[in-house]
C-alpha cells in the first residue's frame, strides 16, 4: 500500500514537473514569437558608431556656465526695486535652472534624434507645465483668470463669440467688398494648427483605423452634437475634410515613406562631399530608426484595454483643447494656445512610443514610461481645471437621442469585451477540456482492448495458467499419476 502511494505521488510529481516544463516551453515559445514579430516591425539600421563632440555629455560645461550666470547676477548686477518684476524674473530663473539640470541629468527616452537632450528638455517642460496647471487648479476662478494677465496683459478678458458655421458660402455674392470673407474669417491660426495637429497625431498613433475612430466617429461627430452649446461654431466641411481628412492622409503617406526608407548613418566628418554633409545634417532631424506599430486590440484583454485607454485620453486631450482656452479666456490665435499644441506634438510622440513599448514588451518594459506618465497627468489636470472653472458648460443637458447613442455605444463595447475575452474564452477552455478528456478516455479504451486481444495467446504459452485451467475444466490426469 505504501509502495503504491509512493509510486502514485512520484507519478504526480513527474506529471506536475512535465506540465510545468510544458507551460514554460509554451511561454518561451510565445515570447520568442512576440519578439520575432517585434523584430519584423523594426527597421534595419546601419551605423558606423561615430561619437563626436555633439553627442558627448557636457555636464561640467553647463554647470560652469550656470554658475557664472548666477555669480554675475549676484555680484555685478543691481537688483531692481520692482517687486513684480523681481518675482517674474525669479520664477523664470528657477525654471531655467531646473531645465538645465534636467537636460543634462534626466533619463533618456526612446528617441535620440535630433539629440537626446532635446527630448530631455521637453520632459522637463512637461514637469513645469504640470506644476503650473496644479497651481491654477488651486486658485479661484477669478484669481486664476487674472493670473493669466501676469503672463500676457491682453489676457483675462472674456472672449467674443466667433461664428464658424453660420454662413458656409465660399463665395458670398451679397458682400461686394470681399465675396470670400467667409474663408478669411474662419481661417484663423487654429485651423492650420488643427491640420498639423492631425498630421502629427497620425505619426504618433501610426494606425489609420484608430485615427479615423478618434477623428470622425467620436471626436468630431458625437462631441459636436453632444455639446452643441460649445461646438456649434465649427464648420463640418472645414473640420472633417480639410483639417482631419487631409491631415490623416498626409500622415499615412509620411508613415509609408518612413517605413520604407533606409536608415544608414555615417559620421559627418567621414562623408567626403559637401552635398553629402548637408544631406546628413538634414537627415539628423529624421528618426534614427522606425518601428511599425501593430496594436492588435483583439489579441488579448490587455491590448484591448490599452487601446481603449489611448482613445479615451486622446478624446480628453482634444476636448481640453476647446474647453481650456474657453474657460481661461484665451483667444484661438494666442501664442499660448499654439505653444500648447507644439508641446503636445513633442510630448505625445514620445508618450505613444513608451505606451506601445510597455504594452508590446512588458517583460522588458516593466513600468510605464516617464513621458507617458506625465502626459496622462497633464491631460487629467487640464480636464479638472475645466470642470472647476466652468462646470455649467459641461453639465448642460445633452439631447435625448444623443444620450441613447452614447449608451448604445458603451453597451456594445462592454458586451463585445465580455464576449471576446470572457465568455468566448470560457467556452473555448471548456470545449478544449472536454475534447482532451474524450481523447484520453478513448486512448485508455483502446489500450484495454489491445490487452484483452493479447491475453489468449500469452495464456496458451504459460504452463501454470494451462494447469490451472485444466483443474477448472475438471481434468484429473496429474492427480491420477501421483496416485499411481
Amino acid at each position: 500500500m505504501d509502495e503504491q502511494v509512493t509510486n502514485g505521488s512520484a507519478d504526480l510529481c513527474v506529471t506536475g514537473s512535465s506540465h510545468d516544463a510544458a507551460s514554460k516551453a509554451k511561454s518561451a515559445k510565445l515570447a520568442t514569437r512576440e519578439s520575432m514579430s517585434r523584430l519584423t516591425t523594426e527597421s534595419e539600421v546601419f551605423d558606423d558608431g561615430t561619437n563626436t563632440f555633439f553627442w558627448r555629455a557636457h555636464t561640467l560645461t553647463v554647470l560652469f556656465i550656470l554658475t557664472c550666470a548666477l555669480v554675475y547676477v549676484t555680484l555685478l548686477e543691481e537688483t531692481p526695486q520692482d517687486t513684480a518684476y523681481n518675482t517674474k524674473r525669479g520664477i523664470v530663473a528657477s525654471i531655467l535652472v531646473f531645465l538645465c539640470f534636467g537636460v543634462t541629468q534626466a533619463k533618456d527616452g526612446p528617441f535620440s534624434r535630433p539629440h537626446p537632450a532635446y527630448w530631455r528638455f521637453w520632459l522637463c517642460v512637461s514637469v513645469v507645465y504640470e506644476l503650473f496647471l496644479i497651481f491654477i487648479l488651486f486658485q479661484t476662478v477669478q484669481d486664476g483668470r487674472l493670473f493669466m494677465k501676469y503672463i500676457d496683459p491682453k489676457l483675462g478678458v472674456p472672449l467674443p463669440e466667433r461664428d464658424y458655421g453660420g454662413n458656409c458660402l465660399i463665395y458670398d455674392p451679397g458682400n461686394t467688398t470681399d465675396p470670400f470673407h467667409n474663408i478669411w474669417d474662419k481661417m484663423d491660426g487654429f485651423v492650420p494648427a488643427h491640420f498639423l495637429g492631425w498630421y502629427i497625431k497620425t505619426l504618433m498613433i501610426r494606425d489609420w483605423w484608430m485615427c479615423m475612430i478618434i477623428s470622425v466617429i467620436l471626436t468630431f461627430s458625437l462631441f459636436r452634437y453632444s455639446s452643441p452649446h460649445t461646438f456649434h461654431t465649427f464648420d463640418w466641411i472645414m473640420d472633417v475634410l480639410v483639417c482631419n481628412g487631409l491631415g490623416i492622409y498626409c500622415g499615412m503617406k509620411t508613415l509609408g515613406w518612413l517605413s520604407m526608407k533606409p536608415y544608414q548613418w555615417q559620421g559627418l566628418w567621414n562623408i567626403p562631399t559637401y552635398k553629402g554633409k548637408i544631406k546628413r545634417i538634414a537627415f539628423q532631424f529624421t528618426p534614427y530608426s522606425w518601428v511599425k506599430f501593430e496594436w492588435r486590440p483583439a489579441s488579448n484583454l490587455r491590448r484591448w484595454l490599452a487601446v481603449l485607454g489611448i482613445i479615451f485620453m486622446f478624446l480628453l486631450a482634444e476636448l481640453n483643447t476647446f474647453y481650456l482656452k474657453f474657460v481661461l479666456w484665451m483667444p484661438p490665435e494666442h501664442y499660448l494656445v499654439l505653444l500648447r499644441l507644439v508641446f503636445f506634438v513633442n510630448v505625445g510622440g514620445v508618450g505613444m512610443r513608451e505606451i506601445y513599448d510597455f504594452m508590446d514588451d512588458p517583460s522588458f518594459h516593466k513600468k510605464l514610461g516617464q513621458q507617458a506618465w506625465l502626459a496622462s497627468a497633464i491631460t487629467v489636470t487640464e480636464f479638472l481645471i475645466v470642470v472647476k472653472y466652468d462646470p455649467k458648460t459641461i453639465m448642460l443637458p445633452i439631447p435625448f437621442f444623443i444620450t441613447q447613442c452614447w449608451i448604445l455605444g458603451l453597451v456594445l463595447i462592454l458586451t463585445w469585451t465580455l464576449w471576446r475575452f470572457f465568455i468566448r474564452e470560457g467556452i473555448y477552455f471548456v470545449y478544449r477540456d472536454i475534447t482532451l478528456r474524450y481523447k484520453e478516455t478513448r486512448r485508455r479504451k483502446q489500450e484495454s482492448s489491445a490487452e484483452r486481444e493479447m491475453s489468449p495467446s500469452s495464456n496458451a504459452n504459460n504452463p501454470i495458467t494451462a494447469s490451472g485451467r485444466s483443474k477448472l475444466n475438471g481434468s484429473t490426469d496429474p492427480i491420477r499419476q501421483r496416485k499411481a
